[in-house]
């Protein structure tokens, strides 16, 4: 029964990290697939073709949520409008110091759990380790969400940028916010003006 109430921490921690693992790859997948559902091709003016808003929306942001409540309404007052919506990419340093951190972190999780001994490659952060070790839940707990919070940091961009058929209306990265409904209404009615385009509206639709 001791030996269990030892063991049992790391079972239970284990099956966290393996469900997380899981739901990591899944939410990569699957954003990658999103991204390559409607390629960035140029179709030319067509009458055959609607007008499509994009908005390229930080996911760790918590904007996904925003961009469906967006893309809900504007389909509702703009019907012929296709709206996509897609995670705006960090850069390439932060993707992969982000991905190097995520293979550090797991790394140093395995070798808490397994009981490594690594207190003659460490020096003075042997005692440090050791209490890792003698702690083994609490440890790994505290490395798993602080590494979590300077991953999200690093992939975290703050983005919602609004393009209506490929030319730029809107930036979160410059003007500091998400536009208003009304605003983002106005802007698509300018738009649709400019391109001689007309189409049946909603006007009490709002957000």
């Amino acid at each position: 029964m001791a030996d269990f109430v030892k063991i049992a921490p790391v079972i239970v921690f284990g099956f966290f990290m393996a469900f997380t693992i899981k739901d990591l790859f899944l939410s990569q997948i699957n954003s990658d697939v999103s991204n390559k559902e409607i390629p960035n091709v140029n179709l030319g003016p067509s009458k055959f073709a609607g007008p499509t808003l994009t908005i390229l929306y930080c996911h760790s942001c918590g904007y996904k949520s925003a961009f469906e409540q967006y893309a809900d309404v504007i389909s509702k007052k703009y019907p012929e409008i296709v709206v996509v919506g897609r995670v705006y990419p960090a850069s390439g340093y932060n993707s992969l110091l982000a991905k190097m951190l995520f293979l550090f972190k797991f790394l140093i999780l395995a070798c808490i759990i397994s009981g490594a001994n690594l207190t003659p490659y460490i020096g003075r952060l042997s005692s440090a380790w050791s209490w890792c070790i003698s702690n083994k839940f609490y440890s790994c707990a505290m490395i798993f969400l602080i590494c979590n919070m300077i991953e999200g940091h690093l992939i975290s961009t703050g983005a919602f940028e609004i393009s209506f058929n490929d030319v730029p209306v809107w930036s979160k990265l410059e003007t500091g916010r998400i536009p208003q409904p009304p605003e983002l209404f106005q802007i698509i009615d300018n738009q649709l003006r400019f391109q001689g385009k007309t189409f049946e509206t909603n006007p009490e639709m709002t957000l």
